[in-house]
């Protein structure tokens, strides 16, 4: 039978193997391949594969952000945000008795979700972001100093994209410097737990019940470490977020241990994973077109447009999901309650009715119509700050060099849920 016999409603299976695998995502042209095929023929389609629960996946622009308006009717806590294996799925409510290994607002629904939201949302506003500025600057300086350092040839992943913002984010959550790296290789552990290169003991990660133990001892670490931090910032606040999660009041009572650790993860993992995957999709971009890269040296104008474009490019979050809170005719398709239906902003992200040549990497872009943040009332909080990081770095960055091109074949993160370059060789001369 051939893809079109199928039907309205059904992804093939072969591609349906294939976008609920991590692996296929080191291979970002074939992921976009299929989702291009997706939303010409069956932008809302159900998805069966060996070993997922069915789910809808939407693919188009315009649907997604239809969804993400509806959130009463279309919620984050009532499954899993993110699409799990379903012996991992299973594992994981055994072990929890919720869906979810932490519970943060990213699984929170309504008041609840407007309540822990409201706690740090004006740490994240414009308006105090940008009393940052010139210390954000400071820390870009310093990790250009060190890539010119290096006489000519970097991975900017690992040299640059990785620990610049994972500074940023630290500095604002109340983290010590020294302390750094073991936040960058537990969110590696977290989010990249399925990829060899980047994950705990990557071979227990293809069994439920030892992958959970995994994720148990990578959260029991961030756990360790944010329990003393609370301690500290109880008894001695600071100007910091991690003093207004420490001593957060919910409903009239002191916040809970686990919403509390889940809230440290939250920012400490989110905070600069997702950065740094795009700050190093904008570098590819550089990197691998000189006419690019001459045209915002001339023009340093174009870096804000750079920075929405390597966000929109890369999208390093694939997707989230949300459950239907009842019945429901959806994009011509019968959803009922509980189904499970998956967001792909890294399709929405492409869609042709809205991005012309939408794999193409253009300044020109409107750069309201991005979805990489998302939409609605779970627009991502850090939005403004993870693009003014972004532009700062190119600021200082662009104007002391005088070419950069690849060294080598960039490599991405394979995950089905955050995904990104994990390596990206290149070759520069300084001015």
């Amino acid at each position: 039978m051939s893809a079109t016999d199928l039907p309205e409603e059904y992804v093939p299976s072969v591609m349906a193997r294939s976008l609920t695998s991590p692996s296929t995502y080191a291979n970002p042209a074939n992921v976009h391949a299929d989702l291009a095929w997706l939303r010409a023929n069956r932008p809302v389609a159900r998805l069966e594969a060996p070993n997922v629960d069915p789910f809808w996946l939407v693919t188009r622009h315009q649907d997604i952000l239809d969804i993400e308006r509806q959130a009463d009717l279309f919620r984050n806590g009532d499954r899993s945000t993110v699409m799990l294996p379903m012996d991992m799925r299973v594992a994981v409510e055994h072990a929890m008795g919720m869906p979810h290994l932490t519970r943060s607002m990213v699984n929170m629904d309504g008041r609840e979700h407007r309540t822990y939201r409201m706690l740090t949302q004006s740490w994240f506003m414009p308006g105090n972001i940008k009393k940052l500025t010139e210390r954000i600057r400071a820390i870009a300086r310093t990790h250009v100093d060190r890539m010119l350092a290096r006489g000519g040839a970097c991975d900017f992943v690992s040299d640059v994209a990785l620990h610049y913002p994972l500074h940023v984010i630290m500095e604002i959550l109340g983290v010590r410097e020294e302390d750094e790296g073991r936040m960058l290789m537990l969110t590696q552990q977290l989010f990249g737990a399925r990829d060899p290169e980047l994950g705990r003991e990557a071979d227990a990660m293809q069994r439920p019940e030892t992958a959970l133990k995994v994720f148990e001892a990578v959260l029991e670490d961030f756990y360790a470490y944010f329990r003393v931090l609370t301690d500290e910032r109880r008894k001695t606040p600071r100007d910091d977020v991690a003093s207004i999660i420490a001593n957060a009041v919910i409903d009239g009572a002191p916040i809970a241990d686990h919403e509390a650790n889940s809230y440290y993860v939250l920012v400490a993992t989110a905070g600069h994973d997702t950065t740094s995957a795009s700050t190093a999709g904008g570098a590819l971009a550089l990197a691998r077109d000189p006419a690019l890269f001459a045209r915002v040296k001339n023009d340093p104008t174009l870096i804000p447009a750079l920075v929405e474009e390597a966000v929109r490019w890369v999208t390093p979050v694939n997707h989230f999901m949300r459950t239907a809170a009842r019945d429901v005719q959806f994009a011509g398709q019968s959803m009922r309650e509980g189904d499970w239906i998956m967001l792909s902003y890294l399709s929405g992200n492409r869609d042709e009715a809205v991005f012309e040549d939408p794999d193409a990497f253009r300044l020109d872009r409107p750069p309201s119509k991005q979805l990489a943040f998302g939409f609605g009332p779970h627009l991502c909080l850090g939005q403004h700050l993870a693009k003014l990081e972004m532009r700062i770095l190119f600021e200082e960055l662009i104007p002391r060099l005088h070419s950069i091109k690849l060294a080598g074949e960039p490599a991405w993160t394979q995950s089905v849920f955050i995904s990104g370059p994990k390596r990206l060789p290149v070759s520069f001369r300084a001015t």
